[in-house]
């Protein structure tokens, strides 16, 4: 709001009434004040999620700059369809605006200034130029765009005096297309929520972040979880949709008039649908129900317990609860995913946290380690030292690993389960440097294994199926001489991120894998490599850690101190997205269940786990390549 767009100008705070109210997390105050006092509140006091803001209209005989002031505050408040901020404009502007367009995010606030290079002598217009620094555009379909260019953005607002109750007024009668707000009011208004879609042709979950406002919103008066359902019924965001399908039959809405949704007191969720719903079959029903269900997850902090959708007559067309969505998981591995890492001598080991004396404890790969983590070594060859590895990846089911030579130029298989053999695979690379070579592999969640081939001389992304067989070499596109340094597969295995050096820069892009053909035996491809960290000029490592959530280390432009933060993967950083910072981290590793640690492999200390709410402390003081299975 205000504290966005220059604070020496405090008459723009005046432009915000606000009301405390209570409530649930997914619900905020609908009704407007009818008595007390305007105002002036800091910013600190805007980011509670239950302040309701509320515009105020122009007063008689505004200025200029009191208008547009006025006008881009308003456009930070709770106010029905937005009718105080069309006060400030023309009828015919008011008429032709349409703020759910799109959202443009600027990082300090839109700030205008006077420009009266083209406007006329005579007073009777006035132009503002709106300049900021850009950081992201929501779309209509809620989908985040990180800014691609540094360019400033500049955009004008213009003025005409009209005729009013009092004589002349200034209104605004040109402007930019949609909302613009400020980093901090949007982080205020707006809300990251997981959608599901499924991957094509399974039946496994993908997610589709978008961004919904937190409270009612203001052209549709539907609540959050009204927003969100619909959401999820309007279909997947373009980027995500090549790859994915809704199980909805084309055309399905909410039943007409259904604009507040809520969970009853045993948090169940009943959905009217349209006619378009009516006649589905008990198993499409049931994915239809599954993809609300784990979207809806991200709204509460209880757990859903079951999903109803109705026909349009009111008849019950399923339910789903909790435990059967299970089935269609994007993430079907080990509740409990072993925490992996190489010892000082490259073999492959477990750590488990508990009492050293515990039960499955056996010899250990490091005697030197935190007093309360035990570790082991894996079964098998990698953990008999038959093959010494540099990285590793655990699939995700945990019964086979992979690993690259200590020389970087051959990669392994070999189960961890019990012993068995070791097998060479056909990946190799000629690369004569050993610090280029091949990447750290990594397991999707369809059991194939992906690795980058870093010689300069023949760059390439490497994928086997199923992790056997001949390697197929896969097309990435817009990579335009980039070259791939770390891959890291999602448990869906419809999205990848790739770190990519360029001009002497690592960055993260996030792909979209594609594949066409025979299902058995596709032809795969990385398309629209997309910024997943757009504010860090160097990346050192990432982990996926979460659904549509990545832990990245790395440095801001211009900064020197390395950073650790939570992103989401349309690039935008995710709540409580800064993490402690650790020494010297070259490697990080990260579980999708948000309570179990993470684990990095540090330069100065050693492989560290940091559990929830705790500090970084050092787990193995000798060790590389912490990983948990993918």
């Amino acid at each position: 709001m205000g504290a966005d767009r220059g604070r020496d100008r405090g008459r723009r705070l005046r432009s915000a009434a606000l009301l405390g109210c209570g409530g649930m997390l997914v619900a905020g105050c609908a009704s407007m004040p009818d008595s007390g006092d305007v105002h002036a509140v800091q910013a600190s006091q805007r980011a509670d999620s239950q302040v309701q803001v509320y515009a105020v209209p122009p007063r008689e005989g505004a200025a200029a700059d009191e208008i547009v002031d006025g006008f881009l505050e308003a456009m930070t408040s709770d106010d029905p369809q937005f009718a105080t901020a069309r006060k400030y404009l023309t009828p015919q502007a008011a008429r032709g605006w349409k703020p759910d367009q799109s959202t443009t995010v600027l990082a300090d606030g839109p700030n205008p200034q006077p420009n009266r290079v083209n406007d006329k002598g005579d007073s009777s217009s006035f132009t503002f130029t709106v300049t900021g620094k850009p950081v992201a555009v929501v779309d209509k379909q809620h989908a985040y765009q990180p800014a691609r260019s540094k360019a400033t953005y500049n955009e004008t607002i213009h003025l005409v005096r009209q005729s009013g109750p009092g004589g002349k007024e200034w209104r605004i009668d040109s402007l930019p297309e949609g909302l613009l707000l400020g980093q901090s009011d949007f982080q205020r208004i707006y809300r990251s929520v997981n959608k599901y879609y499924f991957a094509a042709g399974q039946d496994r979950l993908v997610a589709d972040p978008v961004y919904v406002r937190q409270r009612n919103d203001p052209e549709t008066q539907m609540n959050l979880v009204t927003q969100t359902v619909m959401a999820v019924l309007d279909g997947p965001t373009n980027w995500l949709r090549p790859v994915v399908a809704s199980r909805f039959p084309s055309g399905t809405a909410l039943k007409e008039g259904t604009k507040s949704l809520s969970f009853d007191d045993r948090n169940a969720l009943k959905v009217p649908l349209n006619e378009r719903a009516s006649n589905v079959g008990g198993t499409q029903c049931r994915k239809m129900a599954a993809q609300l269900l784990f979207t809806l997850r991200d709204l509460t902090a209880t757990r859903v317990g079951q999903v109803e959708l109705d026909r349009a007559n009111g008849s019950q067309l399923c339910v789903l609860g909790g435990d059967q969505a299970e089935d269609y998981a994007p993430d079907r591995t080990s509740t409990k995913p072993g925490q992996y890492f190489l010892d000082a001598q490259g073999r492959l080991a477990r750590m488990r946290a508990g009492a050293r004396d515990s039960a499955d404890a056996s010899e250990s790969a490091d005697g030197d380690t935190d007093s309360d983590v035990v570790t082991e070594l894996v079964p098998g060859p990698f953990g008999r030292l038959e093959q010494p590895l540099r990285t590793v990846a655990v699939d995700r089911p945990e019964r086979r690993a992979a690993g690259v030579s200590t020389d970087g130029r051959s990669l392994y298989v070999a189960p961890i389960v019990t012993d068995g053999e070791l097998v060479k695979t056909p990946v190799t690379s000629k690369s004569k440097d050993s610090k280029d070579g091949l990447s750290a592999p990594s397991w999707d969640g369809r059991g194939d294994l992906w690795v980058a081939d870093r010689d300069p001389g023949q760059p390439r992304l490497l994928r086997l199926d199923h992790g056997a067989g001949q390697p197929q070499v896969v097309d990435v596109a817009g990579l335009n001489g980039a070259h791939i340094e770390q891959v890291r597969m999602s448990a869906d295995g419809v999205r990848i991120a790739l770190l990519v050096t360029e001009d002497g820069h690592t960055t993260l892009r996030i792909g979209r894998v594609e594949r066409i053909g025979d299902p058995e035996h596709p032809q795969v491809s990385v398309v629209e490599l997309r910024p997943g960290a757009p504010q860090m000029e160097d990346v050192t490592a990432v982990s996926w850690a979460g659904r549509s959530r990545l832990v990245v280390v790395g440095k801001e432009s211009g900064g020197l101190q390395q950073q650790l933060r939570y992103m989401q993967t349309d690039g935008s950083m995710a709540a409580a997205g800064n993490l402690p910072g650790a020494n010297r981290v070259t490697e990080i590793a990260a579980a999708d269940d948000e309570r179990l640690p993470l684990v990095a492999h540090s330069r100065e200390d050693g492989i560290v786990r940091l559990p929830p709410g705790a500090t970084w402390k050092t787990a193995v003081k000798k060790g590389s390549s912490p990983v948990y299975p993918g």
